[in-house]
């Protein structure tokens, strides 16, 4: 059996996020400058959290995210951030680097609404939810074999080079549950991991471990509030118990926070 901790951050703002223009895939827009100021009030948020492993979408604005990040961090400046394509923004294929609006046209042409509409050579959600999903079950795969591989000393804490302890960050956030407790956010992990990826994308992985896998949230978060895309840099952040049977990968989520959003309260608009 393995515990880990994992969270999740949205990029930061780009000039089309602000333009409410389409991105997805094909248009690999950079931070602008109230993005980059974003990434970093995140990295200041997460400065005392000691991440064993980085993953990061491939494109252009999760990984100056992360970037940013890292540079705060009092424990991880130096750590090496593995760039996964599973973790890129849903496909919205004809409708790239187009407004939303056009989107939301497109689907009412077709009799449907956003976001289940899927324009032309877009990703369904469907599709969207089994790149989660297959890049879930790797990350549950890679902590079981790493604690496999390492002998645990007898108290349960691993060396000082693995341990991850949480701090009581998670419990100061408005967007987080009003029955999380010491035992979620101050205990040993077999890895702590950090996920840099893009709003739509989350939204499929977070519904999938509500509906899929049945995660426990807190008391005063409800399955509607995993509906809304998290703000630029919000932060979602979880605790997971997998463990190895005849049939596969058991897997248990606890949800500590969703989009928590308290780190951009000071940050403005550019002039």
């Amino acid at each position: 059996m393995a515990r880990f901790a994992l969270t999740v951050v949205r990029h930061g703002e780009t000039r089309y996020n602000r333009e409410k223009i389409l991105q997805g895939q094909g248009v690999d827009e950079p931070l602008s400058e109230t993005g980059f100021r974003q990434a970093s009030a995140a990295g200041e948020f997460l400065k005392n959290v000691k991440f064993t492993h980085v993953f990061s979408s491939d494109l252009t604005r999760t990984k100056q995210t992360t970037a940013m990040i890292l540079e705060k961090s009092k424990f991880c400046k130096e750590a090496t951030v593995i760039y996964d394509r599973r973790l890129r923004e849903r496909k919205y294929g004809i409708a790239e680097g187009k407004p939303l609006c056009e989107l939301k046209a497109l689907a009412k042409a077709a009799g449907e609404q956003c976001p289940n509409f899927t324009p032309p050579e877009g990703e369904t959600l469907d599709q969207v939810k089994l790149r989660a999903k297959d890049f879930f079950e790797f990350l549950c795969q890679l902590v079981l074999d790493e604690v496999g591989q390492k002998e645990k000393p007898s108290s349960g804490i691993m060396d000082s080079g693995r341990e991850a302890f949480l701090t009581g960050i998670f419990s100061l956030g408005s967007n987080c549950g009003s029955d999380l407790n010491s035992e979620s956010v101050s205990q040993v992990l077999d890895a702590n991991i950090l996920v840099v990826s893009h709003g739509a994308y989350m939204r499929n992985m977070f519904t999938y471990f509500v509906v899929d896998l049945d995660c426990n949230l807190p008391s005063n978060l409800t399955k509607s509030d995993l509906s809304s895309v998290s703000p630029n840099t919000g932060i979602s952040h979880f605790i997971i118990n997998v463990e190895q049977s005849a049939t596969g990968i058991k897997k248990t989520i606890k949800c500590i926070c969703i989009n928590l959003h308290d780190h951009l309260a000071r940050i403005t608009e550019s002039a």
